[in-house]
């Protein structure tokens, strides 16, 4: 292992040094073109004529004015569902073997997401060459002889006779490369369990034999795990048993809210590095060590992107995309301006619009940050909670108790050093908060799963006050905005939740 550690330290300090190529147009335009080429005999090639785009003199125009626009219900329930049936070449060239399940809409507790042969070699490129960026760190030679600690989903993955189904980490962590299992933890053996608290437990319990120097993961999951070893062992921070841990790797969600939290774990602070990882691809790591810079697009890795921007002229008020939206290649884009990601990928997306909303902090380098979403969410440790989950966990809860619950509001509050939701419900009749706490939080636990995940770790309590429905409509009037325009904001953040617990702790109605 320590022979292998240097070798990979001699390609990080080679690889760190090759200047990168700047013409990122004619990156994108080679993918595209790959894509269609490999695409063109599916049947989403055919029907979209792929084979006519790719004689034509401006393919990634010609791309853009054939090939509708998707979101995951019309991309499902025109495409995928054929391939999770076990039809080859719908939209991606054979039969596709995995699918990574992704938090769902309101109509499933889950999306299925395909995850190609291509795919899967595209996110080991991404992941090494987010090890080689660590050439930009002061790390020692010997901070790459150590191991490198996961946590995420089981590799015990669902069979149905046609394809696998799982996270999209079980999924990567079953087709790691042979080299890697030196280094990666917790194994095999641990990784194979689907109960989260039964895989904690097992990788507290081997801790101490570990020689662990980067760590993995979803920030809340992070934490919950070092403060789990330091109260198993008796110990001060997770540097008394991990002496070597230098470096953590995040994704999911901002880091912000738990940097303090994990910072009070550690005997000095880690190194932080952000990835936008989703189940749809890899699309950017951190490669500076200023977190400011953002994140690098990998956009020479399977991934064709169109940045849509995030305007009202193309999405309506509950962030729906205009079908006729204009959408920017790499070269329109600017500083500055929030854009809605869309995708095509090698694993059989087209034009898909993922959800995000993204900035660019420099143009030189491609360096993004995440700004939000397209639609109103709610995830503080991952829980992805959306306004479709939420409207249907509310009607459902409304029809469990016999109640009109006319308006709602939900926001993200501290719990100790994790978090809890905190729900303002509108109701024109006297109702029990804790009636309505018990179905609601039911309801989300059967819509949504990475909300019933969460809610066994990080998400540590629901909380529910019951008010008139006059309380929202006045608290609108304070801002200007009555009338059918304007709708109460269904997710309370910063400064607009400050103002509304200002103003109903003076609220005088009642019902």
């Amino acid at each position: 292992m320590a022979l292998l550690g240097s070798i990979l330290k001699t390609v990080v300090d080679t690889r760190g040094k090759i200047p990168k190529r700047t013409n990122f147009y004619a990156q994108q335009a080679k993918v595209l073109k790959k894509l269609l080429t490999k695409a063109q005999y599916t049947a989403f090639g055919e029907h979209y004529h792929f084979g006519r785009l790719l004689g034509s003199k401006n393919m990634v125009e010609g791309f853009q004015q054939t090939v509708q626009i998707h979101d995951y219900s019309s991309m499902y329930k025109q495409w995928w569902f054929r391939a999770l049936r076990g039809e080859p070449y719908v939209c991606w060239p054979n039969h596709i073997k995995y699918f990574a399940l992704s938090s769902g809409t309101s109509e499933a507790a889950s999306k299925y997401i395909p995850v190609t042969k291509e795919m899967l070699k595209a996110f080991k490129k991404g992941s090494v060459r987010q090890i080689l960026a660590q050439a930009h760190y002061d790390f020692p030679n010997e901070h790459f002889q150590k191991g490198m600690l996961a946590i995420g989903g089981s590799t015990m993955l669902d069979f149905n006779g046609t394809h696998y189904a799982g996270d999209l980490s079980g999924i990567t962590a079953a087709n790691i490369p042979i080299w890697f299992q030196h280094f990666y933890k917790p194994g095999k053996a641990i990784s194979r369990y689907k109960d989260w608290e039964t895989k904690l437990t097992e990788i507290v319990k081997n801790a101490k034999d570990w020689d662990i120097g980067i760590i993995v993961g979803v920030p809340a999951w992070v934490q919950i795990l070092m403060e789990r070893i330091i109260e198993h062992y008796k110990v001060k921070t997770i540097h008394d048993i991990w002496p070597n841990l230098r470096a953590y790797v995040h994704a999911g969600v901002s880091i912000e809210p738990y940097r303090k939290s994990i910072n009070k774990l550690t005997a000095f602070p880690l190194v932080f590095s952000d990835t936008y990882l989703a189940s749809e691809g890899l699309i950017a790591y951190q490669e500076r060590p200023n977190p400011e810079q953002g994140m690098r697009m990998l956009l020479d890795n399977g991934i064709f992107f169109e940045f849509v921007p995030f305007t009202e002229e193309n999405f309506d008020a509950d962030g729906n995309i205009n079908p006729q939206a204009k959408a920017l290649s790499i070269k329109d884009v600017e500083l500055g301006k929030d854009y809605a990601l869309l995708m095509s990928t090698c694993a059989g997306a087209w034009r898909y619009l993922i959800g995000d909303t993204i900035r660019f902090t420099n143009l030189e380098h491609a360096e993004i940050v995440i700004t939000g979403r397209t639609k109103h969410y709610l995830s503080l440790c991952g829980e992805h909670l959306s306004v479709e989950n939420m409207s249907r966990a509310i009607k459902l809860t409304a029809d469990d108790l016999k109640i009109e619950l006319n308006e709602f509001a939900v926001a993200g509050v501290p719990h100790g050093t994790l978090f809890a939701h905190q729900w303002y419900v509108g109701s024109n009749k006297a109702a029990s908060e804790e009636d309505i706490k018990q179905r609601l939080d039911f309801h989300l636990k059967e819509i949504n799963d990475d909300y019933r995940v969460e809610r066994t770790s990080a998400l540590k309590d629901v909380y529910v006050k019951v008010l008139p429905d006059d309380a929202f409509i006045d608290f609108m009037a304070t801002k200007g905005k009555l009338g059918s325009a304007h709708k109460f904001p269904r997710v309370l953040k910063g400064d607009l939740l400050k103002d509304w617990q200002a103003f109903i702790s003076t609220y005088k109605k009642s019902f």
